[in-house]
């Protein structure tokens, strides 16, 4: 059977609000995650997409152009530190307190789709090895201190739903293959 396009939620003619695209981190272990959402207090957020485009022109003159799966990469800057921000204190512990890059390029990374799904659950996607790379820490004077981030997702991307329960605690359920 062909798989069927995800409608997005919400009523035609009005556009998606920003905060229904989330990213979360994973702060706990993979057998038992605790997802805290990345982006507190950061105001302008996207996901980029490199799709390594290659346009040619053959000796016709005919151009062609590839795409490859894209790397996908997001900043957050700046994060100011604060201690109710689980994700904050999670990469500044481990990239500032015990600089542990192999654990920085490894760590499991969902993104929630919650404009887009079924009337239950939304759509989600879980990149597991994901890198978190810190590109500046500390502020101006007077100011508060913040730690600026980039986000590469990476490892297998596993498809599955999202749900989020009264607490704001969200649930990541894979996709059966």
């Amino acid at each position: 059977m062909p798989e069927t396009e995800m409608k997005f939620k919400t009523p035609e003619g009005q556009t998606i609000d920003r905060q229904l695209l989330i990213a979360y981190l994973n702060v706990g272990t993979p057998e038992a995650p605790q997802w805290a959402a990345l982006g507190f207090r950061v105001e302008d957020s996207s996901m980029e997409y490199d799709m390594g485009k290659d346009t040619k022109q053959d000796i016709m003159g005919n151009t062609f152009t590839t795409l490859k799966k894209p790397v996908i990469t997001q900043n957050f800057d700046p994060m100011p530190l604060d201690s109710s921000d689980r994700a904050v204190q999670h990469i500044w512990n481990l990239g500032v307190r015990k600089q542990d890059v192999q654990a920085l390029a490894n760590q499991d990374v969902m993104v929630a789709h919650f404009y887009a799904g079924t009337t239950t659950a939304e759509f989600a996607e879980r990149y597991p090895a994901s890198a978190v790379e810190i590109s500046n820490f500390g502020g101006e004077g007077g100011g508060h201190l913040g730690l600026s981030s980039t986000v590469t997702y990476g490892g297998k991307r596993q498809l599955g739903t999202v749900t989020k329960d009264a607490e704001d605690a969200v649930t990541f359920t894979p996709d059966e293959a």
